[in-house]
């Protein structure tokens, strides 16, 4: 069965797509926000989270385990400077967080090409974001059956 196969193709190889992430996601744990096309940024949130995620993990383990987190980040991010600024200094905005850890804004096309640009960036950990709103069906679904037994009591008293 192919569950869970599809990837961000990106029109590369294997190979150059893993650098392409290695390079994009140490640039964005380095600067905290970059900007680049949309499809790449798409590629790059779930990439980016999962070494968020060891080092959140490293951050609740000691010794042998947490080097192995640390080994494994290394690995996928291939800069060993932004792995340790992720797992020193940033993993601590990040404890309380239970995931979501980047955000992507669209900005419009390129000049050059017109492709979609987009800018991604790490979310502070206190950043609740916004409230959502509840609009639309909610409302008129509560409000269909007061209606409804508004118009029956009207018409029992006529009859």
């Amino acid at each position: 069965m192919r569950h869970l196969k599809h990837r961000s193709i990106l029109g590369r190889s294997k190979e150059h797509r893993a650098a392409l992430m290695a390079n994009l996601s140490a640039a964005l744990l380095t600067h905290g926000r970059i900007r680049t096309t949309v499809a790449k940024a798409k590629a790059l949130r779930p990439f980016v989270e999962r070494i968020i995620t060891l080092a959140v993990r490293a951050s609740k383990v000691e010794g042998a385990d947490a080097l192995h987190l640390r080994r494994q980040a290394i690995s996928k991010v291939r800069d060993v400077e932004a792995v340790r600024i992720l797992f020193k200094d940033r993993v601590s905005e990040f404890q309380s967080r239970p995931g979501g850890y980047t955000r992507i804004y669209k900005t419009g096309p390129r000049i050059g090409d017109a492709a979609e640009m987009a800018l991604i960036e790490l979310i502070a950990g206190a950043d609740t974001g916004y409230a959502k709103s509840r609009k639309g069906k909610t409302v008129k679904a509560e409000a269909a059956p007061a209606e409804a037994e508004a118009s029956v009591a009207e018409e029992a008293p006529q009859a």
